[in-house]
């Protein structure tokens, strides 16, 4: 058995930890939580979700982004749109005043990346980012497996 500090899953789970109490921190200097904040990235990325799109890729409840969401529409950074094939569903998007806080977020990440890229040999750093996408690419693709095979035995095939 191997100490915690030499098995990787859980450095990585640490890891992940540990990213994510510091940006805590950091949103909360901005008057945000890391759930706002990443809702705007995902918005940035896919404007036009809706609310139960967000809350699966945010892996949370609709009711726990429809919260997130409210705060979001009151601070003027997000807008919903009624989905012109759906009446009763809403389309999520930026508004204009939601820029500079993901100028923050943006510059905030990049110099993150930056401080812990800094004293890593680049060979090392790619090394490490080849791996770790390998590592969720056979997490995603054995997910994939496994869905398909739920499905095929709940269809009686």
């Amino acid at each position: 058995m191997q100490p915690n500090d030499q098995d990787l899953a859980f450095v990585m789970h640490d890891l992940a930890r540990l990213m994510r109490v510091r940006f805590d921190q950091h949103a909360r200097t901005w008057g945000m939580t890391r759930a706002q904040c990443v809702a705007l990235m995902k918005l940035k990325c896919r404007p036009g979700m809706s609310q139960s799109e967000l809350a699966a890729l945010l892996e949370v409840e609709p009711i726990t982004v429809g919260r997130v969401i409210d705060r979001l529409e009151a601070a003027g950074f997000v807008e919903r749109r009624p989905d012109p094939a759906d009446r009763r569903m809403h389309r999520l998007h930026l508004r204009d005043a939601a820029a500079p806080i993901i100028e923050k977020i943006d510059e905030y990440r990049a110099a993150g990346i930056a401080r812990f890229h800094d004293g890593v040999p680049d060979e090392d750093w790619n090394m490490a980012l080849s791996v770790l996408l390998r590592i969720k690419e056979k997490i995603l693709s054995e997910s994939a497996d496994t869905a398909a095979a739920s499905a095929t035995a709940v269809s009686g095939e």
